[in-house]
């Protein structure tokens, strides 16, 4: 089975795509199957903007298609919450990945409570157009400062420690962070309920 993977950004499109080795499936970003334009992510829930990106690619894929989408959240407890659905666009919508990160800093400074909570919600639209949900979270705290470089189109990579680990996400490996990330959580229950599809659809 081929899947759209509704997405850009090369970090996600790197991680998602390891979630996925060694199974039957074939995973293709929206560059590499030529689909051109991005959705609109106006939605108020990681559900709808992650069914607005993946019924995006149905829509543009000239054929029937199963695609795929996530939208994650950051959750920060001194925030109340924020930035919520909107820490991709926290700082304005072209805001660089740097300017993100230095919008939190800013936010978050002389806070004593610096825990949060990545949440990921997987869409999936099968070729018939019907919707599938897959959700994970992890639990940790926003630093400083930054410890390393970013994760290329990640602004929290630098600065996030999931709990029960000393690193950022940065820091990690693939691997390792899809082993405890919130987007590894929630693609690992796309991959088994595709897999138990994938021989009625050969």
């Amino acid at each position: 089975m081929d899947i759209i993977l509704a997405t850009r950004n090369p970090s996600k499109a790197e991680q998602i795509k390891a979630v996925f080795n060694g199974s039957s499936l074939t995973i293709r970003t929206l560059t590499e199957t030529g689909i051109v334009g991005d959705a609109v992510e106006d939605g108020d829930t990681l559900e709808q903007n992650a069914l607005k990106k993946a019924r995006f690619a149905h829509n543009k894929a000239g054929s029937p298609a199963w695609t795929m989408a996530d939208d994650t959240g950051l959750f920060i407890t001194a925030l109340h919450g924020q930035p919520g659905v909107r820490a991709a666009r926290w700082a304005g919508e072209h805001a660089t990945t740097k300017e993100i990160m230095e919008h939190c800093l800013s936010r978050l400074r002389g806070a004593a409570d610096r825990s949060a909570t990545f949440q990921t919600v997987v869409a999936i639209v099968t070729p018939e157009g019907n919707e599938h949900f897959f959700s994970g979270e992890v639990h940790g705290q926003l630093l400083e400062a930054p410890r390393t470089d970013f994760q290329p189109g990640m602004p929290y990579s630098p600065i996030f420690m999931p709990d029960g680990t000393d690193l950022v996400w940065a820091e990690m490996g693939v691997e390792q962070e899809n082993e405890i990330s919130h987007r590894g959580k929630a693609f690992r229950q796309a991959r088994v309920f595709l897999e138990q599809l994938a021989p009625a659809r050969r």
